[in-house]
């Protein structure tokens, strides 16, 4: 009796979810699956029944993933998108592939062309060879092979060398997106606590379309069964940079003086910044030239593109609703003590 228990046990817990859903035969491979958006992807996944296989460069820095899903619903597998046959071996067996892999700046071996575009193609290229073509590449808006920032174009070059390998591709362009552990709104939280002043670069004239990542994890995952085509995904409010940063000294209770930085001088200032802390072992730059770039162009949802709307996802959170239950950690005197006035 004991020997077939033991038997049906695996059986049963391969075929349904922790909610008692059923999951299906789908092994869907992520890349980048570790990261900030990668964590709410994987739970998605695993929320949907899917079967995960998360390709990391270093696998034992991920165990706290497999507890988003079942007994053995989620894997860890050694891969790193600049070797061809560790892709390979993590596309073994897979029905799609989400690549998510991505940085803000350049690090070592981790630059704009070898991490974003040569990756994301060399990914692409093995998965078509593997015969998937279920496959979602999330870039971000502003993605143009012809941009004058690194980033930007690095991202569009991407977005074509993945279209040329699986034509059935779909392509997720996010705005700036937020969360308890983004690196948007935490960055300006912590400067402005330790900072008297936040640089208003551009005079803060820039717009975003601040997307919540668990809205944008959605989209990604329902992005496998689309058959293709580009979306980007703006959350449903736009902001200046200026309010960003104003909203940001609002929730955390702290008075700092915006500083308008010209772009003449924010570049030359963001280059310097990158080149020392590409000597920094801890973190990255608070600015770098190639950002002052970006901040050029607004980054919204330009006009007659596919949006969340077309992914049937009408009801999306909003910055209001979500980011002033992680900023309180800026707060001068913490969560729980009454509103006084900004220090």
């Amino acid at each position: 009796m004991s020997q077939t228990l033991d038997k049906q046990a695996p059986k049963r817990l391969c075929e349904h979810d922790v909610e008692g859903n059923v999951m299906t035969q789908d092994v869907i491979v992520v890349f980048g699956g570790s990261g900030f958006v990668g964590r709410y992807v994987v739970r998605a996944l695993a929320k949907a029944g899917k079967r995960v296989r998360v390709a990391m460069r270093r696998p034992h820095l991920g165990q706290d993933l497999r507890v988003m899903g079942d007994v053995g619903q989620i894997q860890l597998v050694q891969a790193n998108v600049r070797n061809g046959d560790s892709i390979a071996r993590a596309l073994e067996g897979a029905t799609g592939v989400i690549n998510l892999v991505g940085i803000l700046f350049e690090s070592g071996k981790q630059t704009f062309e070898a991490t974003q575009m040569a990756g994301a193609s060399l990914v692409a290229s093995q998965s078509a060879k593997a015969g998937i073509r279920r496959y979602v590449h999330v870039s971000a808006i502003g993605a143009d092979r012809n941009s004058p920032s690194k980033y930007g174009r690095t991202k569009g070059q991407a977005e074509q060398a993945v279209l040329a390998a699986i034509p059935s591709a779909t392509i997720m362009r996010p705005s700036i997106i937020f969360g308890a552990e983004d690196n948007f709104y935490n960055q300006f939280a912590a400067m402005a606590k330790m900072s008297p002043a936040l640089p208003l670069i551009g005079g803060g004239k820039t717009r975003f379309q601040p997307a919540y990542v668990g809205d944008v994890a959605e989209a990604i995952v329902k992005g496998l069964d689309t058959g293709g085509g580009t979306y980007e995904l703006g959350g449903p409010n736009i902001y200046s940079f200026k309010e960003i940063l104003s909203y940001i000294l609002e929730q955390i209770e702290r008075h700092r003086f915006l500083a308008p930085l010209p772009f003449f001088i924010a570049q030359p200032l963001g280059a310097v910044l990158n080149t020392i802390f590409k000597f920094y072992p801890f973190g990255g730059p608070p600015l770098t030239d190639d950002q002052v770039i970006m901040l050029k162009t607004d980054n919204v949802v330009s006009a007659g593109a596919r949006t969340f709307a077309d992914l049937g996802m009408h009801e999306l959170e909003t910055v209001e609703a979500i980011v002033p239950t992680y900023l309180y950690r800026f707060k001068p005197y913490g969560q729980f003590q009454a509103k006084h006035k900004p220090v």
